[in-house]
């Protein structure tokens, strides 16, 4: 049986999709959760989700919207960030209770057929990728993959101290604005393969098991990369072999491991508790 799943075609297809997307989202997934804006991976994966359908009402392509949606709201989360007038997360809670109302206006004006055609943007289809979506990802994946490589060193400037990086003559806040693009791209590319409503979670959990196991950044960043591609892989014969939706099936996966590395990591620090108080 193993055999019949590793030579079918769209299993294969599959596998790619989950090592590019596993890669990329994980890897931004580091710079996020460095700079503590984790909530920003629910806000611009539901304003991709938002874009995928407000494209799919209007009849184009959902992954050009999600695109549009994503970047845009990258776009308008550095500055209410900056400005500082209001927290965080305040802002990047309105901005996804704008996205999320957009989201649900165009699905419940649909006509029945296309809202439930436009569910597969909600839990994604790994599984029936297309030419176009495995192209886009191939592309996005690899710009990706080579900004933080040849970046790095940038990146890890302002994960240290912004205003320090800034005060060196680094360019902080453009740096922090292209952290956000990457974001909003590695989330509308793999929209519809992971879905709308979980894509944050493959950015998020593999970072944050990857904190469990390790402090250096670029550990950090190769850790999180297996993990995301562990989660994605071993989602995808879940999903395959009892029909199952794969982005639950790729979630599901990720949290599971997520957990036992947080068991482990809270057993270690115990054991070193007994031994310090002998």
């Amino acid at each position: 049986m193993l055999l019949d799943i590793l030579t079918s075609n769209f299993i294969l297809r599959a596998l790619l999709v989950g090592l590019l997307g596993g890669v990329s989202c994980s890897m931004i997934g580091v710079l996020v959760t460095s700079l503590r804006l984790s909530f920003i991976g629910p806000v611009i994966s539901h304003a991709a989700f938002a874009g995928g359908i407000v494209s799919m009402f209007v009849g184009i392509d959902p992954l050009i919207g999600a695109f549009l949606f994503s970047l845009l709201s990258a776009a308008l989360t550095g500055p209410l960030i900056d400005r500082g007038e209001i927290s965080p997360d305040t802002s990047l809670g309105i901005i996804f209770a704008i996205a999320i109302g957009i989201a649900f206006l165009f699905m419940g004006l649909m006509p029945y057929a296309e809202r439930t055609e436009s569910y597969s943007l909600i839990w994604g289809s790994i599984l029936t990728v297309t030419d176009f979506d495995l192209i886009v990802l191939v592309i996005t994946s690899l710009f990706i993959i080579t900004t933080i490589v040849l970046f790095y060193k940038e990146f890890q400037a302002i994960i240290f101290d912004r205003e320090i990086a800034l005060s060196v003559g680094l360019p902080a806040y453009w740096i922090f604005y292209g952290i956000l693009f990457l974001t909003g791209l590695s989330v509308a590319a793999t929209i519809q393969p992971i879905g709308g409503l979980l894509v944050f979670s493959l950015i998020i959990t593999p970072a944050a098991t990857s904190y469990n196991l390790t402090d250096n950044l670029k550990d950090l960043f190769i850790m999180s990369a297996i993990l995301g591609v562990l989660s994605c892989w071993v989602g995808i014969f879940l999903s395959y072999i009892f029909n199952l939706p794969s982005g639950a099936s790729i979630v599901t996966i990720s949290a599971i491991i997520f957990l036992i590395s947080d068991f482990f990591k809270k057993a270690k620090i115990n054991e070193v508790k007994k031994r310090c108080s002998k």
